[in-house]
């Protein structure tokens, strides 16, 4: 009941009220990217959601226009304190997770979910078990597990492992818990790149 039909419901009536704070927020900071660098604002980035469908997801742009997608030895996305590739505007983004905003009109659309694992990249197919494959029988979260606990810096065994969780154990409670840390984690700035985990 609460996965198919509560769940759904909360992510309408929360989306909703949060998103004209949002657009502002949004707004203020597309303005500064565009005065930046002169580039889109958006990056609108093909990922796999539920049932392993592609949709489209909506973030700030963080990077240099026509950046190369560069990804570590286990397939993860490859982030880093000192990646060239971000600009100025965008480590300020990361840092407050304020690019991930715009995936409200995600969840509105019904792409994704305020809380579920995270949408994957296209092409690492080739890498998910099937015991993995489980975590796209739910919608993907703009916050999940991963994001509560490790944010950036979970390796790809990582993540599996904790959006299996995740799927196996999805609840209200759960779901809570994961906003709540995730808060927490934005705010103390834990684990914004992959190398923090090394300091």
């Amino acid at each position: 009941m609460y996965q198919f039909f509560i769940k759904r419901i909360f992510d309408i009536l929360i989306s909703i009220i949060l998103l004209p704070f949002i657009c502002v927020i949004c707004l203020l900071f597309a303005v500064a990217i565009k005065l930046e660098d002169g580039g889109s604002i958006f990056y609108n980035a093909e990922r796999l959601g539920k049932n392993m469908k592609k949709f489209r997801m909506f973030k700030l742009r963080t990077m240099k226009e026509n950046s190369p997608d560069i990804r570590n030895m286990d397939g993860s996305t490859f982030n880093s304190s000192d990646d060239h590739r971000v600009t100025k505007i965008g480590l300020i983004l990361r840092k407050t997770s304020i690019d991930e905003l715009p995936q409200l009109v995600n969840v509105l659309l019904g792409d994704m979910s305020l809380v579920g694992p995270r949408p994957s990249p296209l092409g690492n197919e080739h890498r998910y078990s099937e015991e993995f494959k489980v975590k796209f029988e739910v919608q993907p979260g703009i916050t999940g597990l991963n994001q509560a606990l490790l944010r950036n810096a979970a390796s790809m065994d990582e993540r599996m492992e904790n959006d299996v969780y995740y799927v196996k154990n999805i609840s209200i409670f759960l779901d809570f818990r994961i906003v709540f840390l995730t808060f927490f984690s934005v705010i103390k700035r834990k684990n914004i790149t992959r190398d923090d985990v090394l300091k």
